[in-house]
């Protein structure tokens, strides 16, 4: 069946929100092979996982069954995004299906299956819809998939609390140590970072608790930093660039802003002339972005913290052919 001009400028305005997103220098972003799905992406950091879609515009629902199918059954999808016509018939439809799978194997992939739902007047052709729904899906793609997948689950209160430590810069600087060097005790750690057994002890089980830092063991021990720990750990990474004034043309990330205006990270309203460090600090301690730039700042002036790069596009296979 011939797809129509909705369904062609969903599909293309989900992979290009996606793509924007990346400007962000958080994650990188490649398109990938469609296949069985109508689009399809590659979302990379030091990982990567694939984000496949679906619109669903006028086939009345008779592929639900299919789709849904499909999804869970591909091996290498992290995230399956569904765009469709807001329409009591498929919504009911599809309830029905993904709950059929509640008592197979399948259950636990559902978690994987994310749905927007589209006006069922929208169309291509009128302007001012398609800005609207546009702006929509970025909103609602942004919050329920790029959080998500692309930065770990990270939420605002995860940036809250990270930004609540009372030792300015350690929550970084610890981040950074375990994700280079790994985990071994305590002891060894606390002198590598040059702070008290004591401190590092207890900023070691707040980034446990928060979830930015996991072990094996609940009790503990040989941590691992969490996806969240390290996008945590990449955020505030391009925070050192604004406080350097390098995060972009005129120091100015629209991505980047918009995606730390969902976790409640406020850094604009922070200006770069702020002193954030020494006993005149222009600190609001009621402020968690103040308190996260402030913690940046410091690990920045101690030198202890190995920043991640920006995470560029990767070029594709044709591309990397082409070029030999």
């Amino acid at each position: 069946m011939a797809s129509s001009r909705e369904h062609d400028f969903l599909s293309a305005t989900a992979l290009r929100i996606m793509e924007d997103a990346s400007k962000s220098r958080l994650f990188g972003y490649t398109e990938g092979q469609r296949k069985l799905f109508d689009f399809s992406c590659d979302l990379k950091r030091d990982w990567s996982k694939v984000v496949a879609g679906q619109t669903l515009w006028k086939h009345g629902g008779d592929g639900i069954d299919k789709d849904i199918r499909t999804f869970l059954n591909e091996e290498d999808i992290h995230a399956a995004v569904y765009i469709a016509r807001y329409e009591s018939k498929l919504r009911s439809r599809f309830t029905e299906v993904t709950q059929s799978y509640l008592k197979t194997p399948m259950r636990g992939r559902l978690s994987r299956l994310r749905v927007f739902w589209v006006p069922p007047d929208f169309k291509a052709s009128d302007e001012e819809a398609c800005e609207s729904v546009q702006n929509a899906l970025k909103e609602e793609i942004a919050k329920d998939l790029l959080l998500q997948v692309a930065l770990g689950g990270l939420t605002s209160q995860d940036a809250t609390r990270f930004s609540s430590s009372k030792r300015p810069g350690l929550p970084i600087a610890i981040l950074s140590y375990i994700k280079k060097h790994g985990y071994r005790n305590n002891r060894r750690a606390a002198k590598d970072l040059d702070v008290s057994l004591d401190a590092l002890r207890y900023e070691i089980e707040r980034l446990f608790i928060i979830g930015f830092l996991k072990s094996d063991s609940l009790q503990g021990g040989k941590y691992r930093v969490t996806d969240s720990g390290s996008a945590m750990l990449d955020i505030s990474s391009r925070l050192r660039d604004y406080l350097r004034g390098n995060l972009g043309d005129g120091n100015v990330n629209e991505e980047f802003e918009h995606i730390c205006r969902l976790l409640g990270i406020d850094y604009p309203s922070i200006p770069t002339t702020t002193r954030l460090l020494g006993k005149d600090a222009e600190v609001d301690i009621q402020d968690p972005t103040a308190l996260l730039l402030q913690h940046v700042a410091q690990a920045d002036a101690d030198g202890s913290v190995d920043w991640p790069e920006p995470y560029f596009e990767l070029p594709s296979a044709s591309e990397i052919s082409a070029s030999n």
